[in-house]
């Protein structure tokens, strides 16, 4: 059964269109027009096209942000991803920790990236639910009212590689370096930071569950379900390929999933030069892409030293 957790007022939400530039050097990105509520940005969220995708001016509906959350448990590396049935689009598709970026953190969109994670992503122990921090900066307890939080132990996000070009706002280059796609079906600028999520070394009896607001009779609501974690792990072969393989994590045991007949989201297909022109692509396609070099495809970033789980 699952449980209500958060409750909000989608009108709460602003967001800018923007004014994307993009070269072989670098991406770069402005603020645009007048301020946008959650139902006018998705009315521009419609497909656009370029002539050459290394080079453009163009406008956009939205910034989104994505975290593409590594987890080392018992010794072998995971991305974390989560289930999402996309109103919008009408599909249901794993795909990172991932949000809209309000009008206020435009220019820092980090901060939204780890406040996702703090949103989306819950820990729990048999005593208590972790919180975390990113540096010396303590994510937020979005749920604090509902969930006990530990007092004494938490997670740690860290930096992993940053991607090669460069991706600013205005004149203003990005911190982390993201890696940076226009999405034309939905015309957007999309940027995924690369993340590595460090446990407490005496942690064994983990539960991950994630939480995601659904809009209910103009009201966004949040749940967790036991019986439905929906925060997934996906591991890493020895030689940093994805393993055909998937699994959910329950009182500290790996529980496997069916991979059949699953869906990722647009994050995972090729990229070409700054854009992305797939909806989502499937399981098995993109396992088979792993086994075509050519393809423009995000490797998992090697492990630091130091990680633990």
């Amino acid at each position: 059964m699952s449980t209500i957790i958060a409750k909000r007022n989608p009108r709460a939400f602003k967001t800018l269109p923007l004014f994307v530039e993009a070269s072989p050097e670098g991406l770069s990105y402005q603020a645009l027009g007048q301020p946008l509520n959650f139902s006018q940005m998705l009315e521009r969220r419609r497909p656009v096209e370029v002539a050459d995708s290394q080079r453009f001016a163009l406008e956009l509906a939205n910034l989104g942000v994505s975290v593409r959350l590594t987890l080392t448990w018992q010794g072998r590396d995971y991305w974390l991803l989560v289930r999402q049935q996309r109103q919008d689009r009408g599909d249901v598709v794993l795909k990172p920790i991932s949000g809209y970026v309000p009008a206020h953190e435009l220019n820092l969109p980090l901060l939204t990236a780890i406040q996702e994670v703090a949103e989306e992503c819950l820990l729990q122990t048999p005593q208590c639910w972790l919180t975390g921090r990113f540096g010396d900066t303590w994510l937020p307890a979005p749920y604090e009212n509902v969930l006990h939080y530990c007092d004494n132990t938490s997670f740690r996000l860290s930096p992993l590689s940053g991607a090669a070009r460069p991706v600013s706002c205005g004149s203003m280059p990005l911190l982390e370096r993201p890696r940076a796609y226009v999405h034309l079906p939905t015309a957007s600028l999309q940027l995924v930071y690369d993340m590595r999520l460090e446990m407490p070394g005496n942690l064994r009896q983990l539960s991950l569950l994630h939480a995601d607001e659904c809009l209910e009779e103009g009201t966004l609501i949040a749940r967790i379900d036991h019986d439905s974690p929906d925060l997934y792990l996906l591991p890493f072969d020895q030689d940093r390929r994805p393993a055909d393989e998937l699994y959910t994590l329950q009182q500290g045991v790996l529980h496997p999933v069916d991979t059949r007949d699953l869906w990722l989201a647009e994050s995972f297909a090729p990229q070409d030069g700054w854009v992305v022109r797939d909806e989502r692509i499937s399981w098995r396609d993109w396992q088979a892409l792993w086994d075509a070099p050519e393809q423009n495809l995000a490797r998992p970033a090697p492990r630091r030293s130091g990680a633990v789980g």
